[in-house]
């Protein structure tokens, strides 16, 4: 359905970051914890909307 746009890498840093704030959100009640849902479901899908308008892709080059 949507071309991948993140490499490896980027994708692993999302899932962390976001399994990290929806920890905090969980544990210590921050509110804010949960835009974590944002990066570690575009992490876990490898395509992230905010990088189609820039033409932003962090995959390996083919090639």
């Amino acid at each position: 359905m949507f071309t991948v746009n993140e490499g490896t890498v980027d994708r692993a840093v999302r899932v962390v970051l976001g399994i990290a704030l929806v920890a905090l959100a969980l544990t210590k009640g921050w509110v804010w914890g949960w835009i974590g849902v944002l990066p570690l479901v575009t992490g876990a899908v490898g395509w992230c909307p905010g990088y189609l308008p820039f033409g932003i892709s962090t995959c390996a080059k083919k090639s």
